[in-house]
């Protein structure tokens, strides 16, 4: 069955209408993240459908920006009476701001969703030392933890042994210059108060304790990013009692639209090899990818790019009894030669 079907079998389950978004989780260039430009994009679709009672977004995604799901789930607010994410599989990190910004999150056995303490990455983050063109991202909560650890697992109190913790931390190597732990401050900040307002913007608000609970877990209390959360958890463990289970009907047509953008995204992939993509005994070539789709039963767009992919020589310094030489190594080189919305 096609994806235009599958969508609208589901509004027919739902009684809903249906938008699709779903972001590449690969490795490699071919990966894409939940950003900004996907807000005019949504835009049209919702001024297709227009004001309805109810809208579901099918969402997929290992994460990206954290400013867009406030932008986002206010936008879609104002087409709808009730606002509704069903989860396929995973929706991570802003993929899960999103969720928590619905009155209503719909899981199978399957679904995931994950804590919300980003990583930063600025121009005061330490320089990568096996990339000095990239900086080091820095999470949230390993800066938080660090100075929990100090504080509440060593027993440092006093102002000047804790001067000592922080000057060992901004002096460590790579060095991690103080605007760096400033920026993730406010970034932590920023991610409760978006949180919190996410979750009081539901058409039934829940209650100040429900939400400071729930912000405490998805921020703090998770302790990794790693950490993937069922729905049994999220619900009964977490406090998000917006979620919903699917039934046996709806789990088998949200698994069935996931496995159309599956097939045609290569979702969960997690090895890319130039060398696999060029091709066995090719010299050179090009490929075309699509890693990110917004959908609805009006529209399709979806974010393509294109790699070359090239046999070349490259010069490789080996240490030998002489001294180095350069020795000639065949590699794969590749090349973003275009990309962007269709």
């Amino acid at each position: 069955m096609d994806r235009e079907k599958l969508i609208k079998q589901i509004e027919n389950i739902r009684k809903s209408r249906v938008i699709t978004y779903l972001t590449s989780d690969r490795q490699g260039p071919i990966s894409a993240r939940i950003a900004m430009d996907v807000i005019p994009l949504i835009s049209k679709h919702l001024r297709m459908i227009g004001k309805t009672e109810n809208i579901d977004l099918f969402l997929y995604s290992a994460g990206g920006d954290t400013m867009v799901p406030w932008r986002l789930v206010s936008m879609m607010r104002e087409y709808c009476d009730k606002f509704s994410v069903l989860i396929p599989y995973k929706a991570h990190s802003a993929a899960t701001m999103i969720s928590l910004g619905a009155d209503e999150i719909v899981m199978s056995d399957l679904s995931e969703i994950s804590p919300i303490d980003p990583s930063t990455a600025n121009i005061f983050n330490p320089q990568d030392p096996h990339n000095p063109q990239n900086k080091i991202p820095i999470s949230v909560e390993d800066v938080m933890a660090y100075f929990d650890l100090a504080k509440n697992k060593f027993g440092i109190k006093n102002d000047e042994d804790l001067a000592r913790v922080f000057n060992k931390f901004v002096e460590s190597n790579p060095q991690i210059h103080p605007l760096a732990l400033g920026n993730i401050n406010r970034t932590h900040n920023l991610i409760r108060i978006l949180a919190k307002r996410l979750l009081k913007s539901h058409k039934l608000p829940l209650k100040e304790d429900e939400i400071e609970k729930i912000v405490d877990y998805f921020t703090e209390k998770l302790y990794s990013h790693q950490y993937f959360i069922g729905r049994k958890e999220a619900k009964e463990d977490l406090g998000v009692t917006t979620i919903q289970y699917a039934d046996n009907i709806l789990s088998k047509a949200m698994t069935d639209l996931y496995e159309e953008y599956k097939e045609e995204m290569g979702l969960g992939i997690n090895i890319w090899n130039p060398e696999n993509e060029l091709g066995v005994n090719a010299v050179q070539n090009r490929k075309t990818y699509k890693i990110a789709f917004i959908e609805s039963v009006q529209l399709s767009n979806f974010f393509e790019s294109i790699i070359d992919y090239r046999k070349q020589q490259v010069n490789i310094v080996q240490q030998t009894p002489q001294g180095p030489i350069q020795v000639p190594q065949e590699q794969v080189g590749f090349k973003i030669v275009g990309q962007g919305w269709k």
